[in-house]
């Protein structure tokens, strides 16, 4: 059941909302397993690969057949139909130039004597990425990851998805993946690719970073192996907020709550906030007719049981925007009619979508932006993937002596206060 509550930012709070904003971000069940599949991965390599990718996938393969051949990549980009490779270029450009133009540059400074400070960047060299394949073969993902790290320059790009019983990843997903750059593809999903990418076996070679999303399973192996490896974030389940203000079809928001309940792991979240109970009413009666109408609609209404889906109607659009920070979610839609103002006051979503003809499918599939973002309130501390996150900064100095006889001082009075006489005599006996 769907309820619409009152919230207001100045009475108590509602027990409804508080609910509803209450994620759980790490499933035991899930933490034992990954801390089971990792260690006998570092322990045993390929051969705990191979046992777990037969446990949980179903697929009996050797360590030699982890990798997708070339042959099998163009025998699956070739059986891809033209539209689809259309579809699948267009949003690769379009990724691909949002990346390229959101690299940070380098820069420097004049120091007060002539020298120079600043950061400069390097792209990392082996990175891993994860492209979820099992309720929905996530053939967008191969785009908004492995794009982002070519855009950055990193030369060896690892790509593990699950292939399933057959042992034959989705062909779009695969055709995805080799347009964007991957260099090895391997037919591993969950725990297992994870511990694969990030311990390394005989058969493939560790990476030094991970990013993607996937279930809690994965996300609890992407957690432990930090320290081993870095990773992007910590994700979980789709969610999205929308606030509205009624000068959007309630059809359209209907929709728009609706694209992320589908998902199919059944915890996602949908949160509609209006200033209007008229307004919530009849997206309400909207999202419970196109239900009905959808493929997947058996996983939206274990959403719905679960109180995935929450209308909330508050006095102001004003404290809506202060209902929808607290959330974080993953996706904001701001559907109203100053949206681009309204989004100035945005403090915690992993990416924001303003205006009636931005949906958030848009940012799924093709708007440019990659759509690996931060879940579960993570938005309150996590950014969402960009291409920087596969470089590494560096930030350097030139002091000339100038810069040094001005700053030596400093550097002693420091040195003496923290015990560290190596440090100031590292600056004082350049002036002797």
């Amino acid at each position: 059941m769907i309820r619409i509550v009152d919230w207001s930012e100045k009475k108590k709070e509602s027990r409804a909302v508080t609910a509803f904003l209450r994620r759980s971000a790490f499933p035991e069940d899930a933490e034992r397993a990954a801390a089971e599949v990792l260690a006998a991965i570092r322990a045993d390599g390929d051969a705990a690969v191979a046992k777990y990718v037969e446990k949980f996938e179903g697929a009996k393969l050797s360590p030699r057949r982890f990798r997708v051949s070339e042959k099998e990549l163009a025998a699956a980009s070739a059986s891809v139909p033209a539209g689809l490779k259309r579809a699948v270029k267009d949003a690769h450009d379009r990724v691909l130039k949002f990346s390229k133009a959101s690299l940070r540059a380098p820069w420097s400074m004049k120091t007060p004597c002539g020298g120079s400070a600043g950061e400069f960047f390097s792209p990392m060299d082996r990175v891993g990425v994860y492209v979820p394949g099992g309720t929905a073969p996530l053939a967008s993902t191969s785009v908004m990851t492995v794009t982002l790290a070519k855009a950055a320059g990193v030369k060896e790009i690892v790509a593990c998805t699950p292939a399933g019983p057959s042992g034959t990843p989705n062909p779009v997903l695969l055709h995805a993946l080799r347009l964007a750059g991957a260099t090895e593809i391997y037919r591993v999903g969950g725990i297992q690719a994870i511990g694969l990418m990030a311990f390394g076996t005989k058969t493939v070679k560790k990476v030094q970073k991970i990013a993607g999303p996937g279930n809690a399973y994965v996300t609890a192996a992407k957690r432990q192996v930090y320290g081993h490896v870095g990773i992007d974030q910590v994700a979980g389940p789709s969610e999205i907020a929308v606030l509205a203000d009624g000068t959007v079809d309630a059809r359209w928001v209907a929709a728009d709550l609706l694209s992320q309940a589908e998902h199919g792991s059944g915890w996602e979240k949908s949160l509609l906030v209006t200033h209007s109970r008229a307004f919530a009413e009849k997206t309400l009666a909207e999202l419970e007719a196109q239900t009905e109408t959808l493929s997947r609609k058996a996983l939206v209404r274990r959403v719905i049981d679960r109180g995935g889906i929450l209308f909330a109607v508050t006095p102001t659009l004003a404290e809506g925007l202060e209902l929808v920070n607290r959330f974080a979610p993953e996706h904001f839609e701001i559907m109203c009619k100053d949206a681009q103002k309204l989004m100035k006051g945005v403090r915690a979503a992993g990416a924001v979508f303003c205006g009636a003809w931005t949906p958030e499918s848009a940012g799924d599939f093709v708007a440019g932006p990659s759509h690996v973002l931060p879940t579960g309130g993570a938005a309150n501390m996590f950014n969402g993937l960009t291409s920087d996150d596969f470089r590494r900064r560096h930030s350097f100095v030139a002091f000339t002596r100038e810069d040094l006889a001005q700053t030596k001082d400093t550097i002693a009075a420091f040195a003496a206060v923290e015990g560290l006489d190596g440090h100031g005599r590292a600056a004082s006996i350049r002036f002797e």
